[in-house]
């Protein structure tokens, strides 16, 4: 009972620095893709301004894995990366569509160019110190979704 109270402390404190703690990141808003004809797999990564060094593991290891084993798809079309900065007053609405409540990985499927389902997928914190383990958790993920 300690070892599960101390694991949720340690993950909310990590949360907590990680939106309060980091190096202002000045690269361009990035925004969702423009709704299209086809059907399609958006890869979100949301973040803010402020990043810490495990935030950007999060977004460096998502980029990969989904690299690593969606090349095809990626260049298909049939799945697009796309990190998204929350912080820019054009992305807020994110916050409130997908419920986030820090920096996320959220997976989001549109069908004839319309959003019919999304995923948060929160194990990226939890995996984000196991890089084998991160990428088997997005590769089972985005694999559920395509």
């Amino acid at each position: 009972m300690k070892t599960k109270k101390l694991s949720i402390m340690t993950l909310f404190c990590l949360l907590f620095a990680c939106t309060c703690v980091g190096a202002a990141d000045n690269a361009p808003a990035q925004k969702a893709p423009a709704a299209q004809s086809k059907s399609f797999i958006a890869a979100y990564y949301f973040h803010g301004n402020f990043r810490c060094a495990t935030c950007k593991k999060i977004e460096q290891y998502s980029r990969e894995a989904i690299e690593l084993n969606f090349a095809q798809q990626l260049k298909s079309g049939a799945l697009v990366f796309q990190p998204i900065n929350v912080d820019e007053p054009e992305n807020l609405h994110f916050v409130q569509d997908y419920q986030l409540v820090t920096r996320s990985l959220v997976l989001v499927k549109y069908e004839n160019g319309k959003q019919t389902a999304w995923k948060n997928l929160p194990a990226v914190w939890q995996n984000a110190g196991d890089q084998a383990a991160f990428f088997d958790y997005v590769k089972k993920e985005v694999e559920a979704y395509l």
